[in-house]
Parts: C-alpha cells; structure tokens; sequence
C-alpha cells in the first residue's frame, strides 16, 4: 500500500471530491501496473480462491493450459480443472484441491495435434498478513504457476543424442579395423590373379584354368560379403531412433500390452503373474516405440518357454529416482557368454531370428535415458530388467528391497 494510500485511509470520510478522484486515480493506476506485470510474464499464473475458482489469470496461462479453447464465465464458479482441457493436468488440481497439497511441482506434456509440448505446473499457498504488524497469516487460495520447458527437454534430447554420437568413436574405430582385414584379403587375392595372367600372357598366352581363377574369385566375393556385413551392423549401430517423447504413464501402456498377448499367452499354456506398483508415474518416452520393447521381449519369452508349461513375471516398482520394468520367464535361459552378446546386432540363437530384435531394443532403452540387462541361469529361466529416470520435480518414490538387481 503507498504511502499516500496509508495517510487517507483514517482520513477519507473527511476528503474532497477532488482528493477521493486522486486517490482512485492512485489504485488505479497501480491496478494498471499490476495487471500489465501479471499480463507481461512468460509463465503462466492463474489465481484460484480456496474452493479452487479461477479469479486472477493471465495469456500465458491460457495459451499454455489451452484455457482459452474453452468458452466459459468467470460467473458461472467453474472449478479450474474443469476449464483445462488436458485430462492429467485436470486429475493434478482437482487432486490437490481434494488433499489440499501445496509447495509441489510437476511435470506434463500437452499434444495440441501438431506438436508436444512440456510444461512445469507448481502449486503454491496464496497467504496475506492479517494485520499490518501481525505475524498472522491466513491462505486464501492458491497460486498455480505453469512454465513452457519444450526447449529445455528438447535440448536435453539433442545433448544425449550427441552424446551417444561422440561414444561411436571407438565403434568407428574397431569398425575401420574389421574392414581392414577382408580389404587385405581381397588386395591379396587380385594381386595374385594379375600376377598369374601376366605370366600366362608372357609364356603361351593362355589363361589358367577355369577352376584356377574361380577359387581367387570366391575368396574375394566372400570377403566382399562381410565387408557388406560389417557396414551394415555399422549402419544399424549408428542410426538414431526417432523417438517423439512426452510422458506417459507406463503401468496404464504395459497393461494394455499384457492384456493384448493373453490369448497367445493362454494358447501356449502360459501362466502370466503381474504387479504394478507405479500406477501414475509418467516417464518420458515415445510410447509407441515403447511398446516395440515390450512385444519384443513378451515373442522372446514365448520361444524360450515353448518346451514347458510357462510363468511369466511382469513387475514395475520405482527405486533410486528410476521406474523398474523386470520381465522374468522360467525358460530355457541362457549360458553366460550368449547372454554377454544379445544385443548385438545380428547375434541370434535362434534359426529364423535376424539379430536385430533385441538390438532395437537396446537402442530404444537407450534413447529414453534408461538402462537394460539381463540375467539368465540355463534350464531356470531369463529376467530382463528396463531402468528409465523419472523426470518429474519433487516425486517421492517408495524404494521396492524385495527384488534387487544384482
């Protein structure tokens, strides 16, 4: 409150008409300024009363919570998360009216149809002083605060990206070396075949025998063949996933995905036990390539379990800031050194596999920030375990010690 504000308050039944003009010229100019502040930031604040109702907003809130898609009157008492048109964003207010939560934060992303958008929505006590030398404080609603973080997630996309491209350099390294070896063999090769049909020429002029020159010429198609091999895995290695990230809730995904393998499941005479601990946590993913993951290690544990009746094992539980995805069968499992190279691409056991499946799984995994391992006993079964980073602010996670990876 100004000063001249403070001095006419006990003063202003004794004021002149022209004294009260100025001091409501006074409110409302400061009015203006405030109006012209709130209107001014990039973050997006609406002010709700204590029942949750909207009486202070500004353009950025609309534009970032789509507020302004909706036709409605501040009369009519809507609650704010029934002007929001994002269904997880509305459960998040309508959730800290009903447990009446302040002081957090989190994380969404929006699809307008065209792209995906991050934003940060925080929660905050709307206080006042109930007297002016009073340590007394009343909350009379809540201020909720709504920041644009595309960019930032988009750079921190780029930034990982970037670094899995500077990891490739000693890829290239013992890729330049592999392709050495067949180049060698194939410079050896010709240099022989030239040597053989100079003399040839130089005596009688007629060549070696046919079978003479076809026995060079295999040696160096089959060395072009994997040198072929050996840039194509390179390709396979180095091509980047085209992920479109936004949160999504994973529990909700691999249920759906369960649910679409129980007749198969059923059919092979497999038993499918699951526990989902993680109901609302939102990771940072591209669901659809996430899905990829999740039919490709269900078709894996099928084919290792075919020769008995079959338990599979889906768990989710969140540890150390991480969701944990464990896939486990009892199937025929793995001796040590295959489980080292399944991810490599084009390493198969299997005699219709191509080698690529688990490799797209592990660049996938990858591309979400995340982390995927194996183990695996033979004759007892395999259990793969998916670790990705929960990206929202201020998350407590519940530590689950009953299954540890070792």
């Amino acid at each position: 409150m100004s000063e001249f504000v403070k001095k006419v308050q006990s003063k202003i039944s004794k004021l002149s008409t022209e004294q009260l003009e100025l001091l409501f010229d006074s409110i409302n100019s400061k009015n203006s300024m405030f109006s012209s502040i709130i209107e001014s930031l990039s973050t997006g604040l609406v002010i709700v009363d204590t029942k949750w109702r909207i009486f202070q907003k500004n353009k950025a809130a609309d534009r970032l919570l789509f507020l302004n898609r909706r036709i409605y009157d501040l009369s009519e008492n809507l609650f704010v998360w029934e002007l929001v048109e994002d269904e997880n964003i509305a459960d998040f207010l309508k959730s800290c009216c009903d447990e009446n939560k302040t002081n957090l934060s989190e994380e969404f992303s929006i699809s307008n149809g065209e792209k995906i958008q991050f934003v940060t929505i925080s929660v905050l006590p709307l206080v006042t002083r109930l007297e002016e030398n009073s340590n007394s404080m009343e909350i009379e609603g809540s201020i909720i605060t709504i920041d644009d973080i595309t960019e930032k997630r988009k750079q921190e996309i780029i930034l990982h990206r970037m670094e899995s491209l500077a990891s490739l350099t000693n890829l290239a390294a013992s890729v330049a070396h592999e392709i050495k070896n067949p180049l060698g063999a194939i410079s050896i090769h010709i240099q022989l075949l030239q040597k053989t049909i100079k003399k040839a020429r130089e005596k009688d002029g007629l060549l070696p025998q046919p079978k003479f020159l076809e026995n060079y010429l295999d040696v160096v198609n089959e060395e072009i063949e994997n040198l072929n091999k050996i840039v194509l895995d390179f390709l396979f290695a180095v091509r980047p996933v085209q992920a479109d990230m936004e949160l999504i809730e994973c529990d909700s995904l691999i249920k759906r995905t369960v649910d679409f393998f129980i007749p198969e499941f059923e059919s092979k005479n497999i038993k499918v036990e699951t526990d989902f601990n993680c109901e609302k946590l939102r990771l940072l993913i591209d669901e659809k390539l996430f899905k990829e993951v999740l039919v490709n290690l269900f078709q894996n544990a099928i084919a290792a379990m075919k020769e008995k009746n079959g338990i599979l094992s889906v768990k989710t539980y969140a540890k150390n800031e991480k969701y944990i995805l464990s896939i486990k069968d009892n199937g025929c499992g793995m001796t040590e050194d295959v489980s080292s190279r399944i991810f490599e691409p084009y390493y198969t056991t299997k005699a219709d596999g191509t080698g690529l499946g688990l490799t797209k799984v592990y660049k996938v995994i990858k591309e979400f920030r995340g982390d995927i391992t194996v183990k695996s006993d033979v004759g007892k079964g395999t259990v793969f375990y998916i670790a990705i980073p929960v990206p929202q602010k201020n998350t407590m996670l519940l530590a689950d010690n009953s299954e540890a990876q070792k």
